[in-house]
């Protein structure tokens, strides 16, 4: 036990009260005997639970609350970070201009899609379908040729000259000239249409036409590629031609003059270079198949087709 003087200079030094300072002399730690201690005099866990304690509440030897020293939250970084500025932002994001191999590099694309031989009921025939473009990917010059050579003679031959303006990723408005060159005289037409990919990857093309002596004529053409693999492609086609009135030197009767139906099937070699086999089926309407007949040709018939396509 220390001396009542040591205590006694310790309370002086802490501040304590007379009520601790005698406490503190009355406890013997050395004589106590713990065992004659009642049980409910010794403290209990219960009493005093650690988790309903009140850490806020804690008071020092002379009952004044305890402060719990919290370190405060630095209010600026140890390595400050400079401010943004116009000239950074200009770093990051730098102007950016179109793409020189899309935008102004100037392409072109030379297609092939029919150049067959048929067999037909009154002798064989040549027949080529041809489309291509020059310019870049908003505006572009389109040709379009197709005809038909049959016993040596050309029966039908047209070139059409059009300027493409995209309107949208898959479609192009198109505008221009077509001219006939047989059957009977050649004649210029005006050409307006719409052409592009419809739903489920149809390559579909309408146009409309204005000849001379106030003649109109509508075209619709659509073509599907089935991939049967990754190089043979089965190939369904179908064309339809509509007149506004009887052209009897050329053998056009008015509304729904002829169609065209066809299927090939081809594989492709190259990429660029794919023989075919298919067959053709051609019909006229109306005053169409009326010229026909007076002429000794048939209102329908089957061809079978041999040809290659390619592209360039």
């Amino acid at each position: 036990m220390m001396p009542k003087n040591t205590l006694t200079l310790l309370a002086a030094l802490l501040g304590l009260g007379a009520g601790t300072l005698q406490a503190a002399q009355s406890m013997d730690h050395g004589g106590m005997d713990h065992s004659s201690m009642p049980a409910s005099s010794m403290p209990s866990m219960q009493d005093a639970p650690m988790q309903g304690m009140d850490h806020g509440q804690m008071t020092g030897m002379d009952g004044e609350p305890l402060q719990m020293m919290t370190p405060a939250a630095p209010t600026r970084s140890r390595t400050p970070i400079p401010e943004l500025t116009d000239a950074d932002r200009q770093a990051a994001f730098p102007p950016v201009a179109g793409h020189g191999v899309h935008d102004k590099a100037i392409n072109s694309l030379w297609l092939f899609d029919r150049l067959e031989y048929q067999d037909a009921d009154d002798g064989s025939a040549l027949a080529w379908e041809m489309n291509g473009w020059i310019g870049g990917d908003i505006d572009r010059l389109w040709l379009r040729s197709e005809g038909e050579r049959s016993n040596g003679r050309t029966e039908e031959a047209q070139i059409e000259a059009l300027w493409g303006h995209a309107i949208g990723p898959w479609w192009d408005v198109l505008g221009g000239v077509r001219q006939d060159f047989k059957p009977g005289a050649p004649q210029t037409w005006a050409a307006l249409g719409l052409q592009g990919m419809a739903l489920y990857n149809f390559e579909s093309q309408v146009t409309a036409y204005l000849g001379e002596g106030g003649q109109s004529a509508l075209r619709l053409q659509a073509e599907y590629d089935i991939l049967l693999t990754n190089r043979l492609i089965l190939q369904p086609i179908a064309e339809v031609n509509l007149y506004g009135r009887n052209d009897p030197q050329r053998g056009i009767g008015s509304g729904l003059s002829e169609s065209e139906v066809g299927l090939r099937l081809r594989y492709e070699l190259h990429r660029q270079f794919a023989p075919y086999v298919g067959v053709t089926w051609n019909r006229s309407y109306g005053k169409t198949a009326d010229y026909a007949r007076e002429e000794g040709e048939d209102r329908s018939e089957a061809r079978l087709v041999l040809g290659v396509r390619l592209w360039f």
